[in-house]
């Protein structure tokens, strides 16, 4: 009998999908790679260019003019090597500056630091409106320190009777004082620290706010449970505990005040006439008026490094002090 064919419906082997060529893959990876690092270049060059040409290329080139005689020019011309740094150590008037910022960092450091400290400790007990008062004392942080300065120059401490201070003043049988214009007893002190303290203590009392907030609450709790009052928390578990804290705040002020420059010049400066009659001012006073008044680039660059060596040198010193940056033990 002739065989019967096989009419058996068998299922199509499954078509393996064709085989990709070898390197396609890598190559459309490449490309990806590429148009990312094209986009990020193309996002991030305008920051770049700008901080290179304004910062770094700004820096090396005022070191060079600090090695130049460079009057009236900021182009580099004949060069003196150190004799800039040595005339300018040399000044009575620039030795005085530092002088008087010093005594304005050891006044202003301290108190800034136990008002904005106070401050935090009182806003992390209110339990209503917190947020309120947070940001009314935060507010003036916002302000600039030329309308600061102009606003107590012009408002409260301008010298006449209708001053808010003498005002003040007077409905305790006090006369009329001129604040600013007073060197002996040296009343302007008075208004510096005031506007200073204003416009900074809203800021660095955010910092230790959040801080204290980072404290957890079972360690009281368990204080508490051992009789602990409220002075012994403060000072056993508030403050070792803000230890971190205390020391970037303290890092801060001392930057900060040794940078004082915006009150000084606006509280004494009398229009285009300068600031060369005011009682007191600081190292960056100094340069402006040597830099941009009398146009001695070369002096006013050397004493911008000799200014930035300084709050170097301090800020290493506190941190040696205060264990900066060191682990918790």
């Amino acid at each position: 009998m002739a065989a019967s064919p096989d009419t058996t419906v068998r299922p199509e082997r499954a078509r393996r999908p064709s085989a990709r060529p070898r390197g396609l893959a890598p190559a459309r990876g490449r490309r990806a790679d590429r148009r990312a690092w094209g986009a990020f270049a193309l996002l991030t060059a305008p920051m770049l260019i700008g901080l290179g040409v304004f910062k770094y290329v700004a820096i090396g080139w005022s070191l060079l003019l600090s090695l130049s005689d460079a009057h009236g020019t900021i182009a580099l011309g004949h060069w003196v090597g150190l004799d800039n740094y040595r005339q300018l150590l040399g000044d009575p008037a620039f030795r005085s500056s530092l002088v008087q910022i010093l005594l304005f960092t050891a006044v202003i450091v301290p108190i800034t630091f136990g008002v904005s400290l106070g401050l935090a400790l009182l806003v992390h007990r209110v339990r209503r409106g917190r947020a309120l008062v947070r940001t009314a004392f935060l507010i003036p942080t916002a302000v600039s320190y030329v309308a600061a300065s102009l606003l107590w120059k012009m408002c409260l401490f301008n010298g006449l009777p209708a001053g808010i201070a003498n005002m003040v003043g007077g409905w305790f049988g006090m006369d009329a004082v001129p604040w600013l214009q007073t060197t002996d007893p040296p009343l302007y002190w008075i208004v510096l620290v005031t506007v200073r303290l204003w416009l900074q203590v809203g800021f660095y009392m955010v910092l230790f706010l959040a801080g204290l907030q980072a404290i957890p609450r079972d360690v009281y709790e368990a204080a508490a449970l051992d009789g602990a009052t409220g002075r012994r928390m403060l000072r056993r578990i508030t403050l070792p505990m803000l230890r971190n804290t205390s020391v970037a705040v303290l890092m801060l002020q001392f930057i900060a005040a040794f940078q004082a420059f915006d009150e000084f010049y606006n509280l004494f400066s009398s229009g285009l006439s300068g600031t060369g009659t005011a009682p007191v001012q600081t190292p960056l006073v100094y340069l402006y008026n040597t830099a941009m008044g009398a146009q001695n680039y070369g002096l006013g660059s050397a004493g911008a490094f000799v200014l930035t060596a300084l709050i170097v040198g301090v800020t290493l010193i506190q941190g040696r002090f205060t264990g900066f940056g060191k682990g918790e033990e």
